[in-house]
């Protein structure tokens, strides 16, 4: 299940500085609950005309606890193991990501911004670029769902999301939250899926998610905690969920 998948590991590079893990996160902080409090542009395509103003507010907070806009656009070498199976290292700046995964040996490098890249099974580099093309698809598909575990409090204004305020709430550990509805047109590999996010007023982190795969779904095909936030040079990360 889930919820027993083993910690995340990550390590975070700034453009200027390598730094180790800081002490965690002090959870009774609190952030200033306003979108005013700090320049956070949506990426083009963000359906702000059909978000709620207190969703946005709500998500403009999140960056802030974060550690900002500023420290995430600054950020540009993450590297991380996603809960045992493989090792991402990611480059925000040029678009590259390698992927290695230890149980077949295979090892993927791909520019996810044009496609471009290389392949390799065990000692075997592939060559036929139909069969290239088809490794590095699923190699930007493993990026998509690995970074979207770890980094998705940082993406809450992004192309094709729709969010909504939906009340508050406590978190199954008993956190009160405010909830965020994500939904998605037109990007991802699944934009049919929905998530219940759950941000603590206090410290506007999120603390809690809820996966549906289908946007009409009443019941979440899971739920898993944000717990055990940690400072990575100039950002905060949660590395583990549940």
């Amino acid at each position: 299940m889930l919820k027993n998948i083993s910690l995340l590991f990550v390590l975070a590079f700034s453009l200027f500085w390598a730094c180790q893990p800081a002490s965690p996160e002090n959870a009774s902080g609190s952030a200033i609950a306003s979108r005013d409090s700090e320049a956070n542009p949506a990426a083009p395509g963000f359906n702000a005309t059909g978000s709620d103003d207190r969703a946005i507010a709500i998500a403009d907070s999140v960056m802030l606890a974060m550690g900002g806009r500023e420290a995430w656009d600054s950020t540009r070498f993450l590297l991380w193991n996603f809960f045992g199976r493989r090792t991402l290292l990611w480059d925000k700046k040029t678009g590259w990501v390698r992927i290695e995964i230890p149980d077949d040996s295979t090892v993927y490098i791909v520019n996810i911004r044009d496609m471009s890249g290389l392949a390799r099974e065990g000692n075997r580099l592939i060559k036929n670029p139909d069969t290239l093309q088809a490794r590095l698809q699923r190699a930007k598909s493993i990026w998509i769902n690995d970074s979207y575990w770890l980094f998705m409090p940082f993406k809450l204004k992004d192309s094709g999301l729709t969010l909504k305020y939906l009340g508050k709430d406590t978190t199954q550990s008993g956190i009160p939250s405010y909830v965020l509805q994500l939904t998605f047109q037109g990007v991802g590999d699944t934009p049919e899926n929905k998530y219940h996010v759950f941000v603590d007023t206090s410290s506007y982190l999120v603390r809690q998610w809820a996966y549906f795969r289908n946007a009409g779904d009443e019941k979440p095909g899971f739920i898993t905690p944000w717990d055990d936030y940690r400072k990575y040079g100039k950002i905060l990360l949660s590395g583990n969920r549940g």
